[in-house]
């Protein structure tokens, strides 16, 4: 059992990243600026048009603890600007729910109850529910540097460091042979603590035009999972009220942990 509540945490700690898509570059032998690299990968993964035309997206596929022998479901969705809501069923387990809107950021488990993030674990949340991240990563990162040749499984990538205003940088790593992300590294801030992440990316198809990673395998603290994503439909019908907080964290919320969300726009 303390390795489900485990995984159960990290999970829900990290559930944003592995859906947060930004880099890539040309396969050049000198290794290009960071801002000419990331502002061509929005054209590699579909162009800056396609990426305008994008007002929400809800994206569904499976997940899987395989040293635990978990499996279970998983649904997304996100809106413009930030809002964003992700609820996942693992089996034998329960729900695990996470979300963002107009700013709060929050999460329920089954085993550990609903609980609204603050400090660097919300402005890390509310910075990876960012709707089109790939098209406004200025917005996001105000610093970003090329690090050099790196080799990830064999294959030589570009690194790129990514510097937010606060909290931790991201170092994303781009294969010089087709300029598309490999790999993430990142030290995540959880209910856990701080924990180092690595986010392996692969297996590459267009959904309405942008070019999206559809196999996801995330390590931290020891443990490892793995999202396979099956369908993913952009500009859907989705009501407003869907990124609305349920209600465990709606009492948080009036108890004070935070202030009341708005509803959502």
């Amino acid at each position: 059992m303390r390795r489900k509540i485990a995984a159960i945490g990290l999970l829900a700690g990290c559930l944003s990243l592995p859906l947060v898509v930004l880099p890539a570059l040309a396969a050049d032998d000198a290794v290009p600026q960071a801002q000419v690299t990331l502002d061509r990968y929005i054209d590699v993964t579909g162009g800056k048009a396609a990426y305008q035309k994008r007002r929400n997206e809800i994206a569904t596929g499976t997940m899987e603890f395989p040293a635990q022998g978990l499996k279970g479901t998983l649904t997304r969705y996100a809106a413009a600007p930030g809002n964003e809501y992700s609820v996942i069923d693992i089996d034998g387990i329960g729900k695990v729910e996470t979300g963002v809107v107009n700013g709060i950021a929050w999460e329920m488990t089954a085993i550990l109850g609903p609980r609204v993030k603050a400090g660097e674990e919300l402005n890390q949340s509310v910075r990876e529910a960012t709707f089109n991240a790939a098209l406004d990563w200025r917005k996001i990162y105000p610093k970003v540097e090329s690090a050099g040749i790196e080799s990830v499984n064999g294959e030589d990538c570009y690194k790129v460091i990514l510097r937010p205003s606060a909290g931790n940088p991201e170092t994303m790593f781009f294969s010089k042979k087709s300029g598309l992300l490999v790999k993430t590294t990142t030290v995540a801030v959880s209910q856990m603590g701080e924990v180092p992440v690595e986010i392996l990316v692969s297996d590459y198809k267009v959904f309405d035009g942008i070019s999206v990673p559809t196999k996801v395998v995330q390590k931290a603290a020891g443990q490892e999972f793995s999202i396979v994503i099956a369908s993913l439909k952009t500009n859907a019908d989705i009501p407003p009220d869907r990124f609305n907080p349920p209600a465990g964290v709606k009492a948080l919320l009036d108890k004070g942990a935070n202030s009341a969300p708005a509803p959502a726009r």
